[in-house]
């Protein structure tokens, strides 16, 4: 392996710029922004591997199907499809834009998206207690006979209607890594893991088997940079820095955490929101963890060369 390999995870939602204006094409416009300051990253020698969010894409694959099957009759998609479907297209989105980039700044690097499925365990306790919503609203009755009929889990959310929730467990094998490692080791730009991967459980005959759950996307690209030995390991996200006491008086935004400090902080369980910065940090822990030698990054997509080059971001260190 190259010795300046990083793994790169970027959310869902970045590729959302406008919630009122959600087309394929402003999600391409949005790819392109990101893959532009990947591309300084490349730029400064860095091989990457590029993990991706896909929550709000599988949404609307879904509420697509849902309307499909109403209006239609034609049949609904699962979710490990969805999943599936949603690595093929962001991927593609992010492979081209990065592609033409690179053309053009004239670095003669290969990129390609690997449709990746993720091993989680069938007994994983999350599946005992899923609390994931995905796709529509529902009422009661029909939510009821999806229940009895499909065996999904249901809840009833806020008195806006009920929704069904599936499992989010832990990711424990990357299923295709071994051609990730190949790829990379060839010097080629990796799109992979995609919304965490496609959830598959292994029936214990062998063989996988596509399961409806949501794999956090961090996690699973924590995974992959144990699992790759990544020198550096980047989640992009919506903040240009980390706080503690987020959102209060006594707010403080952080240049450098070290490993200790990242779990003493987690473990206080005041300073990241659950749902959004505490995976982050857990990721980044389990990474540094196995790493002892690495370094992590969390900053937004356009101050990634800026924070490259110690200018800004948070920097978390063993």
């Amino acid at each position: 392996m190259t010795s300046k390999l990083a793994v790169i995870a970027i959310g869902g939602n970045s590729l959302i710029k406008d919630d009122k204006t959600v087309t394929v094409d402003s999600q391409y416009q949005a790819a392109k922004e990101t893959c532009m300051h990947i591309a300084d990253m490349i730029e400064q020698g860095w091989d990457v591997a590029i993990g991706h969010g896909n929550g709000p894409q599988v949404g609307y694959i879904l509420r697509r199907s849902e309307i499909a099957a109403k209006t239609a009759g034609m049949h609904e998609v699962p979710l490990d499809v969805c999943g599936a479907d949603s690595q093929g297209a962001i991927g593609y989105s992010l492979q081209q834009n990065l592609q033409n980039i690179l053309y053009q700044r004239n670095i003669k690097k290969k990129v390609v998206t690997v449709i990746t499925q993720t091993l989680v365990d069938r007994e994983d306790p999350a599946f005992k207690n899923p609390t994931k919503p995905i796709g529509s609203f529902m009422e009661e009755a029909d939510a009821k006979r999806r229940q009895a009929e499909q065996g999904w889990s249901v809840v009833e959310d806020a008195g806006r209607g009920w929704r069904r929730v599936v499992a989010s467990p832990l990711p424990k094998e990357i299923v295709e890594l071994e051609t990730v490692q190949t790829l990379l080791e060839k010097g080629i730009i990796t799109i992979t893991v995609g919304g965490g991967g496609i959830p598959v459980i292994d029936p214990g005959d062998g063989n996988y088997e596509g399961i409806a759950a949501v794999i956090d996307k961090d996690f699973a690209s924590s995974l992959l940079a144990r699992n790759i030995k990544a020198d550096l390991f980047v989640i992009s996200t919506a903040v240009e820095k980390v706080a503690i006491n987020f959102g209060k008086p006594e707010q403080k935004w952080l240049d450098t955490m070290t490993l200790a400090e990242a779990k003493a902080y987690l473990a206080e369980g005041k300073h990241f929101a659950k749902g959004s910065m505490a995976p982050k940090i857990q990721a980044i822990i389990w990474y540094l963890e196995a790493m002892p030698n690495g370094k992590a990054l969390i900053t937004n997509p356009e101050n990634i060369g800026r924070a490259l080059k110690g200018e800004t971001g948070t920097w978390i260190v063993p």
